[in-house]
């Protein structure tokens, strides 16, 4: 089953449920694949385009719920704390920050970096060899600049 599936039969599941919280998520998440779909014609999107409108709704959520707290506005982002656990069902486990400082190492190692200026080159094979994970890209990013500054 494609997550364009998996999302579909969960929100009929939260419908019969009258889960509001997961069934609201759910229909979200539904238009904005909806809206992907038309824009590029498709009759479904692959997992990587479905993941990817997951990560950035997830990232959206959590980053507005800083922004609700220091609003001090704690229900509201209670409300988007629960969207953004709803989501993460759908995104595989983060890459731990031990598993990305070794590819870290094993990149520099490989690419004979010598400064501050090949950040791009490492940045970029590690990012390619977590491909399809769930990453976040300024967790690597500060790796691999205190990494280069060890150098």
């Amino acid at each position: 089953m494609t997550l364009q599936e998996t999302i579909n039969t969960d929100l009929k599941t939260a419908l019969k449920a009258k889960d509001e919280t997961v069934l609201g998520t759910l229909r979200l998440l539904k238009a904005e694949i909806q809206y992907e779909l038309t824009k590029t014609g498709a009759s479904e999107l692959s997992d990587t385009a479905v993941m990817q409108i997951l990560k950035s709704n997830f990232k959206r959520r959590k980053d507005t719920a800083v922004e609700y707290d220091k609003a001090n506005r704690p229900d509201l982002s209670k409300k988007e704390i629960q969207e953004a656990e709803v989501i993460s069902r759908y995104i595989p486990k983060e890459v731990s920050d031990e598993e990305i400082s070794k590819a870290v190492t094993e990149a520099m190692g490989e690419l004979n970096v010598s400064g501050a200026q090949d950040m791009g080159k490492v940045m970029g094979k590690v990012m390619a060899k977590f491909k399809g994970q769930n990453i976040d890209g300024s967790k690597v990013s500060s790796l691999v600049k205190q990494a280069l500054s060890v150098r």
